[in-house]
């Protein structure tokens, strides 16, 4: 490289302080800061100005079941999601890296696959005549269908399906970072397999846990197409009945008063599993 090229190299400069963050800014405030603030307004706006419409939300009953069902849903699938993603994760872990690529090829592809063609399939397996129900009673473990579909069941067992992948990857990687000689050597000191997992690969692993339990609940409470195909109306979720009050009913105002709601639950958990994560962390680290 020559001098000149050497000195014009040299005369650039990345942008510092605040000019350097501006375009960030820009991008944040128009896609972000404009939406949530046009729905605050709308919220307390219409029909007419003032707060009735966060007050009815939260003072009717059958507006308090559908808050109740969304965020029974969303940690029932956590919860199911982490037992079942945790093996999955430990063994991608611990098998040869080329058996660990073709699992995760197929973890991906799963991704990949059409969100409304995988619950269609899901409806398909669980219904009353579905391969589900028929296999169970051939096999004389049944002898009437068992409900797997318009019901918590069903909407549990979609979702876990679909979001298994999102709790794999985080814990996958959290678990390739302790060393297996930590685990050696609590064997050596005479811990049982189970106090081994309970007192230090279930510790370290908390992380990824946190990391992949709050994305599944924060995309859980906001899931649409899952629980409305395989959930009955006893079950609707919050996103469920934003959809109808904007579309079928028009009320603006009391659905955006309800996604704005939404919207500050879910910032709210992410800013407490920081906190905790943060804390946990920073005692490990002591």
């Amino acid at each position: 490289m020559s001098i000149e090229m050497r000195r014009s190299f040299g005369t650039l400069r990345m942008p510092a302080g605040f000019g350097g963050l501006l375009p960030a800014l820009i991008l944040v405030t128009l896609f972000f800061v404009v939406p949530v603030l046009a729905l605050l307004l709308r919220s307390v706006t219409g029909p007419e100005p003032g707060f009735q419409n966060y007050a009815t939300l939260l003072g009717d009953g059958t507006y308090a079941r559908v808050f109740f069902n969304t965020f029974l849903v969303a940690s029932v699938v956590t919860i199911v999601t982490v037992l079942v993603a945790f093996p999955v994760a430990w063994m991608l872990a611990i098998m040869p890296s080329a058996l660990a690529s073709i699992v995760f090829g197929v973890i991906i592809l799963s991704m990949w696959t059409n969100l409304l063609t995988r619950t269609y399939a899901w409806m398909v397996l669980l219904q009353r005549t579905g391969v589900i129900n028929r296999t169970l009673m051939d096999i004389g473990l049944i002898s009437t269908p068992l409900p797997l579909i318009n019901n918590l069941t069903g909407v549990t067992i979609g979702m876990v399906y679909i979001m298994l992948p999102f709790m794999i990857l985080p814990l996958v990687g959290t678990l390739r970072a302790i060393d297996p000689m930590t685990l050696r050597a609590a064997a050596l000191c005479g811990a049982s397999p189970f106090d081994a997992f309970c007192r230090i690969l279930l510790p370290l692993s908390l992380p990824g846990i946190a990391a992949g339990g709050l994305m599944v609940f924060v995309m859980s409470l906001g899931y649409f197409v899952t629980p409305d195909l395989l959930g009955g109306t006893s079950n609707m979720m919050l996103a469920e009945m934003i959809a109808q009050m904007i579309q079928s009913l028009l009320n603006w105002g009391l659905g955006s008063a309800a996604a704005f709601i939404l919207l500050v639950v879910t910032m709210a958990l992410y800013a407490l599993q920081l906190r905790l994560v943060g804390a946990g962390r920073a005692t490990g680290g002591v």
